[in-house]
């Protein structure tokens, strides 16, 4: 039930241009492997700080849904397992919709590797997916710039659960893009490619009058040459065409910033919960 509001903040606009800067795929032709070696890179990311990311996540929930044991989990879009693997250690059972068959493969190997038995794969768009079940938990993780309608992205999480939603998104974008993007491009950084976009579910959410929790965790990200090569590449390719001299570019401007080529950010992430009615 949502309440009836004279005024309301309009935040579709906003939504809809930055969607629109941010759709496609990067333009990369240097390597036809690309995205495959990127979800791999991000696989192997996140087993390298074992799971930090999903594991604060997790206990957070933990720490104030009642009952987290025996919760069964919906979770949209789980690429390779980083909430996932640390969740499904937690809860009942999780429930995965992922629309990669690349993610698929690889979060299949890392519940292999971890023992996990309890989580049923999905592979389907949740955009388009019926599900008929209802769940104590429906959550998302850096999921929210892949929808289209966030309303009704928020909406469906709401009618799928029995008790709780949940996001948990990053907040901000490390300096070691920004400055990049800055000298290839050569025009300041505008917040172009910012994951936060939690303030505008929690602008939704209280406006349809939920109480929303609010809690941050810091987590760390190491990279090594190639793999930040990579995800430097996967910005700077929504604006501009990376070929083999824009690597070049950006492999050196990478050198200059650490001779040792290992690259370890420090980073914030939000969680939001609340109660469905």
């Amino acid at each position: 039930m949502k309440r009836l509001l004279k005024y309301r903040i309009d935040i579709k606009d906003t939504w809809d241009k930055i969607k629109a800067e941010r759709k496609g795929k990067p333009k990369i032709t240097y390597d036809r492997e690309f995205f495959k070696k990127l979800s791999i890179d991000s696989s192997n990311i996140i087993k390298r700080n074992n799971y930090e990311y999903g594991k604060k996540a997790v206990e957070i929930l933990k720490e104030n849904l009642e009952g987290f044991g025996n919760f069964n989990v919906l979770e949209i879009g789980t690429g390779a397992g980083t909430l996932t693997i640390p969740l499904a250690k937690e809860v009942k059972k999780v429930t995965a919709i992922e629309k990669s068959e690349m993610n698929i493969k690889l979060l299949k190997e890392n519940l292999r590797e971890n023992g996990i038995e309890n989580v049923e794969i999905i592979n389907a768009d949740w955009n388009s997916i019926d599900i008929d079940d209802k769940f104590d938990l429906v959550v998302c993780s850096h999921f929210l710039w892949m929808v289209e309608d966030l309303e009704k992205h928020l909406e469906k999480m709401e009618s799928l659960s029995k008790r709780y939603c949940s996001i948990i998104q990053p907040c901000g974008r490390d300096s070691i893009v920004k400055k990049i993007y800055e000298k290839i491009l050569n025009k300041p950084y505008m917040g172009e490619f910012e994951p936060d976009a939690d303030y505008f579910a929690y602008v939704i959410l209280r406006e349809w009058g939920r109480i929303v929790n609010v809690r941050y965790f810091d987590y760390t990200i190491e990279r090594n040459l190639e793999e930040e090569i990579r995800y430097v590449a996967s910005f700077i390719g929504r604006f501009r065409e990376v070929d083999e001299e824009v690597i070049r570019d950006i492999e050196s401007c990478l050198k200059e910033i650490s001779d040792n080529e290992k690259f370890i950010t420090k980073n914030r992430a939000v969680v939001l919960w609340w109660e469905v009615e």
